[in-house]
């Protein structure tokens, strides 16, 4: 019975008073349950699902529903300044990813133009800022080494045996390749999106996007080093290659252009101090590098490595080399994932920060479409940057206004005063990248907060860190969702086991190890499993059923069968014993004059009927209970179902076990199935025979209630 606690004790608590039956499944299929009927669509249903069809098709222009009642005069002066903010930093940034990017300087402001409009009109976000990142920058430029290496430019000197780089067809050839790759991962991103396959970002659990982040700025940081040195040092990609890299710089270490490392520590000091104001930070960098470059000038006196030529313009659409396509593959699926998952993880900070919703399919579309297209008009691949999301964010923008705008920062650039960042050194745009890192190497700060909640995740952090540092981007992903796939298997087949205990005097029920009111009900276990029933944990889970409870059907069965045996063996031996007693005293009683005739016992048997012979059975079989209620008292075990969200046929077989508790004079229940569950384990053919929806309950409570109410029925008849 369950009593409620005394007012006194909770006198605001409200009070729960529940009077019902006992209910199982098959009763509440037949009488508390009925399904609803299914009427055919009426015009007006199919007209309604048309429109909204017609609003689906609108959604691929999310700039239709926000553009037509922007407020100007609320948001307008706010946009202005943060699209001019977010303009000029993306200028530096363009001409630095680039270099990322292994391709020339002005085919990054390509990238920080195109895209970034059409981001405004397909784009979810008011206010992530799409454009070059260092992250994908680095893995295009990897890839863009690797099919076009020095090795293959070094041409002839006329009338010499020496061979010279030729950097115009190697920087060409790079070009081909990054537009190439930038096409196939535009149409990846597209297909996704189209397929509603916004969903992909989820196996990228944050830790594992945290740690690869953190080892991308661990490579981009070393490939800045020459830059920052201003030495010449060559570029390696695939395994092991931020070592090799690094060995390298230190090995000419010594050619070290001081005037390009003043400059270079100057600017990295700078905007060290500054991180917390980017905005202002990139402001002063435009107009103070531009003065240093000029007033000092650095390239002709000090020899530093410069920009060098902007082209004036924008050039010409044109096709992308498809003949490359087929080499690109795997690349361009990784950089599709990893570059949507930046977008869509900073999207959904923002968007839940300022109380709107962002679409992932759309945003996979938006990001396609951005890439496809840039491609035709000689872009790399583009995704959002966290240090101008924030100062675009910081600055007021409201809405993509603002992402317009720096747009038209970055082309008022290209087709006019391009020029003036030639004499730009390149030991600033190094800088410049070494100051955006800074956010991803306070990542590591994850170690020790994943320590104290999630070793798993730590787990993952470490291995998609170390992976992407020793064997590269690519390979380093790969290890890393690997890795985080055996995690779930991991959990699934180790999950939380344990017997739950009711909480006296509620229909509570936890676990009896780790509370002290968790009381066990006599004779029964409730058995907790916090994981699924299939394929790759059945015979796990079947093995902590029999562990926690201790009742092994097959290990009491086997001990029956011997007891058995030995019973039979000391009937018979006692059965001998009696027959040959009375053979023995026949002589003796001859002597005296005693005539006696022996009969068989099994005659007599047969002679009464058959009723000695039953009332052995049932003795045999009073035994073999009285046997095994010794060996084991738990005579129900009720199996918690709450946690299964789903169970296969392999599952469901397993569950079989209940027949096998059968055997033995155990009855096993099932609490807590969910709708789904049921329906599944009906689809498996799971109840038949004698497993019936009889032994379902929907609560732990009433399959507790129906184990004991029989028992105390027949104990009250026996008295």
């Amino acid at each position: 019975a369950m009593e409620p606690e005394s007012p006194s004790k909770r006198p605001s608590a409200p009070v729960l008073c529940v009077d019902r039956p006992v209910y199982s499944e098959k009763y509440m299929e037949s009488e508390l349950l009925h399904r609803k009927e299914r009427t055919p669509e009426t015009v007006k249903e199919k007209l309604t699902k048309q429109l909204q069809a017609k609003a689906a098709v609108l959604s691929f222009l999310p700039i239709l529903s926000w553009l037509p009642s922007y407020p100007v005069r609320k948001y307008l002066f706010g946009d202005v300044v943060s699209g001019l903010s977010t303009g000029v930093m993306q200028l530096p940034q363009g001409l630095a990813y680039a270099m990322l990017a292994a391709v020339p300087p002005v085919y990054g402001l390509y990238s920080s133009f195109y895209p970034v409009l059409l981001y405004t009109f397909f784009g979810t976000s008011r206010h992530i800022s799409m454009g070059t990142f260092a992250v994908i920058s680095l893995m295009i430029g990897g890839v863009a080494e690797r099919e076009a290496p020095d090795s293959d430019f070094y041409v002839h000197q006329f009338n010499s045996t020496n061979k010279t780089l030729d950097t115009d067809a190697r920087d060409t050839r790079r070009v081909q390749v990054a537009v190439a790759l930038t096409c196939l991962v535009g149409i990846i991103q597209l297909a996704l999106g189209l397929l509603r396959f916004g969903f992909v970002a989820i196996y990228l659990a944050e830790p594992l996007v945290r740690g690869f982040t953190t080892a991308a700025a661990v490579h981009v940081f070393v490939s800045q080093l020459k830059y920052l040195l201003d030495i010449k040092t060559t570029r390696y990609s695939g395994p092991l290659s931020v070592l090799y890299s690094l060995i390298e710089v230190l090995k000419k270490i010594g050619q070290t252009n001081v005037a390009s490392l003043v400059v270079g520590l100057i600017i990295v000091v700078k905007g060290y101090l500054m991180s917390k104001n980017n905005n202002i930070f990139v402001i002063n960098f435009f107009f103070k590098t531009y003065w240093i470059s000029y007033g000092m000038k650095l390239c002709d006196v000090y020899h530093v490595d410069v920009v060098g030529e902007i082209p004036t313009g924008l050039l010409p659409p044109s096709v992308p080399k498809f003949s490359l396509l087929h080499s690109l593959v795997v690349d361009s699926i990784a950089i599709a994932i990893v570059g949507f998952s930046m977008a869509i993880s900073l999207a959904k900070i923002f968007a839940l920060k300022h109380g709107y919703a962002v679409d992932g399919n759309q945003e996979l579309i938006a990001l396609g479409l951005c890439n496809f297209t840039g491609s035709f008009f000689h872009t790399f691949t583009i995704t959002c940057s966290m240090s101008r999301s924030l100062v675009q964010e910081s600055t007021g923008g409201k809405t993509q206004i603002a992402g317009l705008l720096s747009s038209l920062v970055v082309l008022l650039v290209v087709v006019a005063i391009g020029f003036m960042f030639e004499p730009l050194p390149k030991t600033v745009l190094a800088a410049i990248i070494m100051v955006n890192l800074l956010g991803m190497f306070k990542q590591f700060r994850d170690v020790c907060l994943l320590w104290g909640t999630s070793r798993i995740e730590l787990a993952i952090w470490v291995v998609a860190f170390i992976a992407s540092v020793l064997l590269g981007l690519d390979y380093g992903l790969l290890v890393a969702i690997a890795f985080a796939m055996l995690t779930i298997i991991y959990r699934t087949q180790s999950p939380k086991k344990m017997i739950l205990g009711q909480i006296p005097n509620t229909a509570l029920y936890y676990d009896v190890e780790e509370y002290e009111e968790a009381t066990e009900c006599a004779g029964i276990k409730i058995f907790y499993s916090n994981t699924s029933i299939y394929f790759a944990n059945s015979d796990l889970y079947v093995s902590a059923l029999k562990q926690k409870t201790g009742v092994d059907p097959t290990v009491i069965q086997a001990k029956c069968k011997s007891h058995r045996q030995k019973s039979k063996k000391q009937k018979e031996n006692g059965r001998l014993c009696t027959v040959a007693s009375c053979q023995c005293c026949v002589p003796q009683d001859m002597e005296m004059g005693i005539t006696h005739e022996v009969v068989d016992g099994e005659g007599s048997d047969l002679q009464e009927n058959g009723q000695l012979v039953e009332a052995q059975a049932e003795s045999d079989s009073e035994e073999s209970r009285n046997f095994l209620e010794a060996l084991s008292p738990v005579h129900s075990i009720i199996l918690d179902f709450t946690p299964v969200n789903f169970i296969d046929s392999v599952g469901a077989k397993a569950i079989q076990v209940i027949k096998e508790y059968a055997e033995i004079g155990v009855s096993v229940f099932l609490a807590g199935c969910s709708r789904t569950v049921l329906a599944e384990l009906r689809a498996l053919q799971f109840f038949s025979g004698a497993v019936t929806p009889e032994l379902v309950f929907p609560t732990i409570h009433d399959a507790v209630l129906h184990c004991q109410c029989p028992r105390s029925h027949q104990s009250n008849d026996s008295m």
